[in-house]
């Protein structure tokens, strides 16, 4: 999900750049300062929710194609 705020671009010019001087960018630092404050603000026990319903999605079986005949006939000779 994507959230869009309103930031002055001096101040968003001046703040990528010093992170560039750190080896890190923006994203990088606000994806670190997202997971720490939803680790603070969302109860254990919610998370836990959460990770359990990611994983059972992640875990279905994919959906199964059926075979394609190839339209080749393989006769036995006895």
């Amino acid at each position: 999900m994507k959230k869009n705020i309103d930031v002055n671009e001096e101040k968003l010019s001046a703040l990528e750049m010093y992170l560039t001087q750190k080896n890190t960018t923006l994203d990088e630092e606000l994806t670190k300062y997202t997971e720490q404050l939803y680790t603070k603000t969302v109860p254990q026990n919610v998370r836990n929710y959460i990770e359990m319903t990611a994983m059972k999605r992640t875990v279905r079986k994919p959906k199964t194609v059926p075979e394609q005949d190839s339209g080749t006939v393989v006769s036995e000779q006895i």
